[in-house]
């Protein structure tokens, strides 16, 4: 049997080195952090090593971002404020700037955490849906997004990373029509998504144009690996100056808690993120 001040010394000594352990399985994530919108006061991003301003493409160019009947700042978030899109829309919230994602033609990693609320079969419209995307110049030149499939109940997830298109579709074939090992994606037949929970979505990016190493996508959700986007040459075509974040193509649902991180985390460094109790706020405290 234990001396009671032997417990209690234990119990002290647990209580000093828990909070230690926590800073540092959270230091290597706030280290990588390069943006971070929380959706709570506004649209634009609360921390960023590029620019900070959420904007709007329109008829008449681009343009700070409002909101409208399509987007809404709602206060039941994930973590306090999020987004809620009403309606299948032209709203599209986007994020510039080489410092949010890092986009390089040399050799390319990042990561994108993000949490969705929603049923994709009775919320979304007819069509693609693409939460998140990360587009260039010319689709044609490189895609990369997660998405919901067009036609098929229920709706399919996947993630992508379509390269240039003469690497992954030479032919041209119907990107509905292909098989899933046509695809470079990660396809899903189902994933845990619904109206009542919020499911984390995190994928991520490894060595894309680095023709001397592997590159490599994983796909996330609530923490677990789902999924792989391997053997396939990755390089893309786009001009940096071009690469931009966007959200919310015909979405119809809450999203919220949206950061981006320079490198591929690791397993392990997702289900971190994942159980960060305030989002990832708590990485940007004293940053």
């Amino acid at each position: 049997m234990k001396h009671p001040l032997l417990v209690v010394a234990l119990y002290s000594l647990a209580s000093v080195l828990s909070p230690l352990s926590s800073a540092q399985n959270t230091a290597p994530l706030k280290q990588a952090l390069t943006f971070h919108a929380s959706f709570d006061q506004g649209f634009d991003a609360d921390f960023s090593r590029g620019e900070k301003g959420a904007l709007s493409r329109t008829k008449q160019g681009t343009v700070p971002l409002a909101a409208n009947e399509e987007l809404k700042l709602v206060p039941d978030g994930r973590f306090g404020g999020g987004l809620h899109f009403t309606k299948k829309g032209s709203t599209q919230p986007r994020f510039k700037g080489a410092g949010v994602l890092g986009y390089n033609d040399k050799s390319w990693s990042a990561s994108v955490s993000v949490w969705l609320r929603l049923d994709p079969d009775k919320d979304l419209e007819p069509g693609y849906c693409d939460p998140v995307q990360i587009v260039g110049d010319d689709t044609k030149k490189g895609f990369i997004f997660l998405e919901w499939s067009k036609d098929e109940t229920p709706r399919e997830f996947r993630f992508a990373i379509r390269p240039k298109i003469e690497l992954w579709n030479p032919n041209g074939l119907d990107w509905a029509k292909m098989t899933d090992a046509q695809r470079p994606a990660v396809n899903l037949k189902r994933a845990p998504f619904s109206r009542e929970a919020w499911t984390h979505a995190v994928f991520t990016l490894e060595n894309v144009n680095d023709t001397s190493k592997k590159p490599l996508g994983k796909l996330y959700l609530n923490g677990a690996l789902m999924g792989k986007i391997e053997n396939w040459n990755l390089t893309f075509g786009w001009n940096p100056e071009a690469v931009q974040l966007v959200l919310g193509a015909a979405y119809v649902g809450q999203l919220d808690d949206l950061a981006v991180f320079n490198r591929a985390l690791t397993d392990a460094e997702v289900k971190v993120l994942n159980g960060l109790k305030s989002g990832v706020r708590e990485l940007t405290t004293n940053k």
